[in-house]
């Protein structure tokens, strides 16, 4: 892609040091089927995190049990349905949050 320098991106080595380094101000939101809430449920606050598993293999479910106030999902309109592209699904979630937020990180 060619747009990769305006982009500011962080990689982790693994899951606990980023979950380390998250403040306690800051909420985690797990987005995977079969959450108990729909993302649009909650309110999106500047500094939250959004965690979308592999499209093969989704997030593990002990982490998402281990989450649960902070798990939501996508409804899906076909039941016959497995998943949407992980690609779309933050898509998605992302805007809803940027539009709660007055969409403040786009137009400044």
């Amino acid at each position: 892609m060619d747009y990769w320098q305006h982009v500011t991106w962080h990689r982790w080595p693994d899951w606990p040091t980023f979950r380390a380094g998250v403040s306690d101000a800051n909420r985690i939101w797990f987005i995977e089927s079969g959450g108990p809430r729909l993302y649009t449920d909650v309110q999106y606050h500047r500094g939250d995190y959004l965690v979308f598993g592999r499209e093969t293999a989704g997030l593990p479910n002990t982490l998402l049990e281990a989450e649960r106030k902070t798990w939501l999902r996508i409804p899906m309109g076909n039941s016959a349905a497995r998943s949407l592209n992980v690609a779309n699904c933050a898509a998605i979630v992302l805007y809803e949050a940027l539009r709660q937020n007055g969409f403040a990180e786009v137009l400044k």
